[in-house]
């Protein structure tokens, strides 16, 4: 049954990063990215799902007035490997001649967030900057440089804060990696 293996991962998996932890890496992060992008009329994007966390977390915290959109783009689709990108829903708002901040969970192998950053680029923005919570310790298909980042984690398979194992736990205020360091490569994720 599925709901037990969820709970078995979750029992015996490694605490990599405590909420008591990641509260000061969200106010560091929250602190880069008002001085970088306070005054410039910017419009934040989070990449869904696992980018609606850090949002969440970012958002209280960023003091100025700024313009929120989102997108749902996935290569995962509930797989342990990613194929094609495919669109679920592109930005609403307006983005030419405009500041995007790109936000999502983890920079993992880097093509889904290469390939938003693209099509942001190709929408007409000015600008496009990159917000994520984990950067995976990891060779990249794709040479993806980060913007404002909060902690990286081992080659492993990791969940919590907006990542997710199997669909599930991305709720976990923490960051954890599963015990057995099954699918170091396969990380789980279904956008």
């Amino acid at each position: 049954m599925v709901e037990n293996e969820i709970d078995q991962v979750r029992q015996h998996a490694e605490l990599l990063y405590s909420a008591e932890q990641l509260e000061t890496v969200y106010a560091q992060m929250a602190d880069s990215i008002t001085q970088r992008l306070s005054g410039s009329n910017p419009v934040l994007a989070p990449v869904m799902l696992g980018g609606l966390y850090l949002s969440g977390m970012l958002l209280p915290r960023l003091g100025f007035a700024l313009e929120i959109d989102y997108l749902h783009a996935t290569r995962y689709r509930g797989a342990l490997r990613g194929s094609t990108l495919q669109w679920k829903v592109k930005p609403a708002a307006n983005l030419a001649g405009r500041t995007v901040l790109v936000i999502d969970d983890i920079l993992d192998d880097g093509l889904t967030l290469h390939d938003v950053v693209q099509a942001v680029q190709t929408a007409g923005a000015t600008e496009v900057l990159t917000a994520v919570l984990v950067i995976k310790e990891r060779s990249r298909s794709v040479d993806m440089a980060i913007d404002f980042s909060g902690v990286t984690v081992p080659d492993r398979y990791v969940f919590g804060c907006g990542m997710d194992y199997k669909a599930y736990w991305r709720n976990l205020p923490g960051i954890y990696a599963v015990a057995d360091n099954k699918g170091a490569s396969e990380q789980v994720m279904t956008e």
